[in-house]
């Protein structure tokens, strides 16, 4: 390694965020979200590799509280803004700034560290587990229509302005954390990335509209989109952007998609970033059409497998000693005993002649997490070895959630 790894100062931010944008492709936001991730940096979480005066690779770090199964909110390393610059490629930069602060966050005592990954082959030998998924869905509104639970038609709808309409959708927001794996607590000045709609951005559509659902006189859910017109020799063809959609119960859900299905001159509803069991699949009269398609979202870190095991509850009762390789960050490597249930769970270190039951890896443990990962699935995959027979389906069955993780916006 050619480079001295540093804390980042607020002096040298635009040094340091212009290399992130050059390894990056080197294509600037617009000045409003570049104002905004300036002001949510966390400097002492951020890491500098400089070359002289030359910065020459980058990683950060937000503070997050995270939902994991059971409605706990475990404090969380947010990884982000990771680049090494190509005159530094294949020096160990990155393994340098992976190191130093996986090494920080065990010191400030979060057991995990969640990330997106840019190039998901990366961040494998580092620790991160694929552990969460989500739906981009493309529906053809003129052959896909909507049938809807009782009390759709009693839900209230109007508009507000985005602006008006946040602290209002943050405290729904705010209730539907628990209830899903994966979501972030967000923290004071988090609520910005909601309204943040650069005009340099749109591609033609229109500025971002807000929609609130309320009952006798209470906000109970909430769209956020933008229209992007279009017209063709047989009429209109716009598409309705979908960028969030929270409600608090099945019939304000109904009654917000189906206001999106319905907006004059639009054709199309376009949902980039929905949870994999969303519940508009069973909404719609056709899935087919809705042109669902899968991809992997958060990757999972456990920091502390003593501490992020004990965080979460399991769906049946499980006692299991896993044997788990962790080269990367050797104080987790060895022999875990996990005991729990729905209530509560413990785990802790065994002797290693302590017989084990599964046999895996620090990765494998990420990607199971959230439960949004099949642990027979990875097992199957010869992932997951089974020491003891029958380990694999109890495990399995415990590690599962009844909702599946959801990342529901980027950092």
């Amino acid at each position: 390694m050619t480079a001295d790894l540093r804390e980042l100062s607020q002096g040298d931010w635009e040094q340091w965020y212009k290399t992130l944008d050059v390894a990056f492709g080197g294509v600037a936001e617009a000045p409003e979200e570049r104002e905004l991730w300036r002001d949510l940096t966390e400097c002492e979480r951020s890491i500098g590799a400089w070359d002289g005066e030359t910065c020459v690779g980058t990683a950060g770090a937000f503070s997050f509280r995270m939902s994991v199964p059971g409605g706990a909110l475990v404090d969380t390393a947010g990884v982000t803004m990771v680049g090494v610059a190509a005159t530094h490629r294949r020096r160990g930069l990155l393994t340098a700034m992976m190191r130093r602060q996986l090494d920080d966050v065990r010191e400030r005592g979060e057991a995990v560290a969640v990330l997106t990954a840019s190039e998901p082959e990366i961040y494998g030998r580092f620790g991160y587990g694929a552990g969460s998924f989500h739906h981009r869905m493309e529906i053809d509104t003129t052959r896909v229509g909507l049938t809807v639970p009782p009390g759709t038609d009693d839900v209230r709808l109007r508009y507000e302005t985005p602006a008006k309409a946040l602290p209002a959708c943050e405290a729904v927001y705010a209730r539907r954390v628990p209830g899903r794996p994966g979501l972030m607590a967000r923290r004071p000045g988090w609520e910005r990335l909601v309204t943040l709609d650069p005009p340099a951005d749109r591609n033609g559509a229109s500025p971002q509209q807000c929609v609130l659902a309320e009952r006798d006189g209470e906000v109970v859910g909430f769209a956020f989109y933008a229209v992007k017109p279009e017209w063709d020799a047989q009429g209109p063809k716009g598409t309705v952007k979908v960028q969030d959609v929270e409600a608090l119960d099945p019939a304000a859900y109904a009654a917000l998609w189906r206001f999106l299905f319905d907006i004059d001159l639009t054709s199309t509803v376009l949902a980039l970033n929905r949870p994999v069991d969303d519940p508009v699949a069973q909404l719609v009269t056709n899935v087919r059409r809705c042109d669902l398609r899968t991809r992997e979202s958060l990757y999972v870190r456990l920091v502390d497998v003593g501490a992020a095991l004990e965080a979460r509850t399991y769906q049946t009762p499980v006692d299991v000693v896993l044997d788990v390789e962790d080269a990367f960050c050797p104080w987790n490597q060895g022999r875990w005993r996990l005991t729990g249930d729905t209530k509560g769970a413990s785990c802790k270190r065994v002797d290693d002649s302590a017989p084990a039951d599964l046999a895996l890896a620090v990765r494998e443990l990420g990607s199971l997490y959230l439960g949004g990962v099949p642990l027979t699935q990875l097992a199957a995959a010869g992932r997951v070895r089974e020491l003891r027979q029958g380990a694999v389906a109890e495990a399995g069955l415990a590690f599962g959630s009844a909702v599946a993780p959801w990342l529901s916006h980027g950092f």
